[in-house]
């Protein structure tokens, strides 16, 4: 009824009226597609980058059980950041599954051809942008760790063992 109440009974994708902008991402005005897509491909490099950072047990990571604050806080930095342009997907789930709700709620086709057919951007972009962040990590930092000595723990159960305290 909000819906309806607001948008004068039309659910609209595009206008000053709009609500589907609510659900799924939409670009700004201003946003160009490539510009979009790098912005989509930069948050999400930067969000897999630093989640490698933050869970590599050979790397000085965050303290045991702060990971989802620190992930947490990552992601609110991204939004803050990057969010302007077009609501800062960062994972193909976030959009396609609400662009896919928003289209047969009642907001039509519209939600695929809206912003010169940006729907696109939020699905592949994310995915390149996942595939760069984790090539990069683990090209300049993961592989440049020394080798572990004999008798050196480096047990993955034992970060993540809450009854090992």
């Amino acid at each position: 009824d909000a819906f309806m109440e607001f948008s004068n009974g039309t659910l609209e994708v595009t206008g000053p009226n709009a609500t589907a902008h609510i659900f799924a991402t939409y670009p700004a005005p201003y946003l160009s597609l490539t510009n979009g897509f790098a912005d989509q491909v930069m948050s999400t490099a930067v969000l897999l980058l630093v989640i490698f950072a933050i869970f590599d047990t050979r790397n000085n990571s965050v303290p045991k059980g702060l990971e989802p604050i620190a992930v947490g806080l990552l992601i609110i930095v991204l939004t803050c950041s990057l969010g302007m342009n077009s609501g800062c997907a960062m994972n193909p789930a976030r959009d396609l599954g609400p662009r896919l709700f928003t289209a047969i709620a009642g907001w039509g086709m519209e939600v695929f051809t809206a912003g010169n057919n940006w729907w696109w951007i939020p699905i592949v972009a994310p995915m390149l942008g996942a595939v760069l962040g984790a090539m990069t990590y683990i090209v300049f930092i993961e592989i440049h760790h020394a080798d572990t000595e004999p008798g050196e723990e480096n047990d993955v159960y034992d970060k993540y063992e809450l009854s090992n305290m």
